[in-house]
């Protein structure tokens, strides 16, 4: 183990324990030699001021309390995995939001390099190893962003202006924001819609001059926003009305028998090497879409509805190259 994570083992063992922990067990915890234990209870000592002590007889070490609190090590301590893993986080948020979030995790950002360069030993930690992939993400004004998160974690009501890609028709809305949601590298706000009395999902990228009202934002259980939000398929899903039944050839199943299409799909494998997926739909245009992907590989089944939604969309993209 490297020396951030002997240290917090370290810390741990003498912290733990009621009686001094001897040498020998701090050499076999910690994976290292006499010296090693040595130097990392000096800087554990004189660099962290914690209140170390030796015991002579048996040889070990132990946290003296009796005239202070309950020692702790000081400031964000990770070890080498943590520290990769928040790496990866940190690359994730700046390729998903750029400008929207990069910004206000900017000091987080900072204090990751520093750790990053503390635990590298002063050289470059390479993180562009990481790569994170954004794929059809729209801009979000972050003036915007700020407000409506703001305003849904202290729960305070918003009025914005709102251009549905449906209608493309401006409305104002009065709203109490429930929860952001990050879609498909999009973000989206679910919230009840007083002027409709319903759960709505807004896509932030729509949101015009929003505005913080003084009113206390009503609260939603988290099952229903679930039950109206997350029941169907897509972002836009509303409750379930059906069931869908997809197939897909052998080829293609390699792939959609690992995807997760939605929380309550089901799956299996046919007898000649198809893959079956069932699963439950509101609106049948985004799944309809993520069918088409598959192209020749992929064919609804059933409802008999779905069905003849998909034939109509196929004739209607032939008929784009007829001649």
């Amino acid at each position: 183990m490297d020396r951030y994570e002997r240290l917090q083992t370290l810390h741990r063992l003498l912290s733990k324990s009621r009686y001094p922990v001897s040498l020998g067990k701090l050499m076999d915890e910690l994976g290292c030699s006499r010296a090693t234990v040595y130097r990392d209870i000096a800087y554990l000592r004189d660099a962290m001021g914690a209140p170390v002590e030796k015991n002579a007889d048996p040889e070990g070490f132990y946290y003296d309390t009796t005239d202070g609190p309950r020692f702790e090590l000081p400031g964000l301590w990770l070890n080498s995995d943590e520290l990769h893993a928040l790496v990866a986080a940190q690359q994730l948020f700046d390729r998903s939001a750029p400008g929207v979030l990069s910004s206000a995790l900017a000091p987080l950002k900072e204090r990751i390099d520093e750790l990053l360069s503390e635990q590298a030993k002063g050289k470059r930690f390479p993180v562009e190893r990481v790569r994170v992939v954004a794929a059809g993400s729209r801009s979000v004004d972050e003036a915007a962003f700020r407000l409506i998160a703001t305003a849904t974690l202290e729960r305070t009501r918003i009025e914005f202006d709102y251009r549905a890609r449906s209608t493309n028709t401006p409305t104002r809305r009065k709203v109490s924001p429930q929860r952001l949601t990050h879609y498909r590298d999009n973000w989206y706000l679910d919230a009840w819609d007083h002027d409709r009395e319903a759960l709505r999902s807004f896509a932030l990228d729509r949101i015009a001059h929003p505005q913080r009202g003084k009113e206390v934002a009503i609260d939603v259980q988290e099952s229903e926003l679930d039950a109206h939000l997350a029941s169907g398929y897509g972002i836009f899903s509303g409750p379930a009305k059906a069931w869908a039944t997809l197939r897909f050839s052998p080829h293609a199943a390699r792939w959609v028998a690992d995807e997760h299409w939605h929380s309550k799909q089901q799956g299996q494998y046919l007898p000649d090497g198809r893959y079956e997926l069932r699963l439950p739909y509101s609106n049948p245009r985004e799944l309809l879409m993520d069918v088409l992907r598959y192209g020749p590989d992929a064919e609804v089944v059933e409802p008999a509805s779905l069905r003849s939604e998909m034939r109509i969309m196929l004739q209607l993209a032939m008929s784009a190259y007829a001649g």
